[in-house]
């Protein structure tokens, strides 16, 4: 087995979707035959493992983990529904110094052969949790919903990534790729929200998936599923599963919602500049 890529999804702003986001990119990698596994940064809040169906199995955590209380292979869930995904939960008490940089580094080396693809849950915001969380990022994704504040975060986000990585501090290039969650064509048609080229010209990295506004992933998390799994036949997971085979390198081309009766144009990334 090839040493896993290492994606962090991440994003300035709470509530964008980053968890729900994380969960149904992992599920639909999983279902490429991929060995994957979901790791929960977010020390002290913890919403992966719900989304994941597994909150009840959580015995050992992330925490545990770097503290040497428990091995990995004890902290990690296996899905029931598939496999070859797995879950690394975060921890609900421990406070986020808890989080070294050597227990993290420790962490996602063993994980590297054991894996294809480890998808990092980055908590919002540019506080230590999240500098963590993409510290080892081959990949990141950049989760934003198509509001200028939202936007701007994503913004300083992207520069973080180009800082504060390994490979940035090695002068190699982590991959950026563009989510764009939670988008109604009408109200972007109405200039109450920013249409996804906006984003990407403010933005400038390439498209991943525009994920539309949609009751879809709500009604899947609260089932304690990923949307990809709970919903496979819903525009949002369709933009999830393609998102996950670009990511594994197929030629994908990106479907932008044009109205919410779900009538897609095709569009294809703009490459970075």
């Amino acid at each position: 087995m090839t040493m896993a890529k290492v994606i962090v999804v991440t994003s300035g702003k709470g509530g964008v979707g980053k968890t729900t986001s994380t969960a149904a990119l992992g599920a639909a990698l999983a279902q490429t035959g991929k060995q994957v596994c979901v790791v929960d940064f977010d020390v002290g809040l913890r919403n992966l493992d719900l989304v994941m169906g597994a909150e009840r199995r959580v015995v050992f955590d992330l925490i545990n983990v770097i503290n040497g209380e428990a091995k990995l292979h004890q902290a990690i869930i296996r899905d029931k529904r598939l496999d070859n995904l797995s879950l690394l939960p975060a921890s609900q008490t421990r406070d986020k110094d808890a989080l070294t940089e050597e227990g993290v580094a420790g962490v996602i080396e063993e994980m590297r052969d054991k894996f294809d693809y480890i998808l990092c849950d980055s908590p919002a915001g540019i506080e230590r949790g999240a500098t963590l969380a993409m510290r080892h990022a081959d990949i990141a994704v950049v989760v934003t919903n198509p509001e200028v504040s939202s936007v701007r975060d994503s913004d300083r986000i992207i520069g973080l990534v180009d800082s504060k990585t390994q490979k940035a501090e090695n002068d190699e290039r982590v991959e950026k790729y563009l989510l764009v969650t939670r988008y109604d064509p009408i109200r972007a048609d109405k200039g109450e929200m920013l249409k996804v080229d906006d984003v990407l010209e403010i933005l400038s990295i390439p498209l991943l998936a525009v994920v539309p506004e949609s009751q879809d992933v709500l009604k899947a998390s609260n089932l304690g599923m990923p949307v990809t799994l709970g919903s496979p036949n819903s525009y949002a997971a369709r933009a999830y599963t393609n998102a996950a085979r670009k990511i594994t390198g197929e030629n994908v081309s990106v479907e932008i919602p044009q109205d919410t009766r779900g009538i897609f144009s095709k569009f294809f990334a703009r490459k970075a500049a």
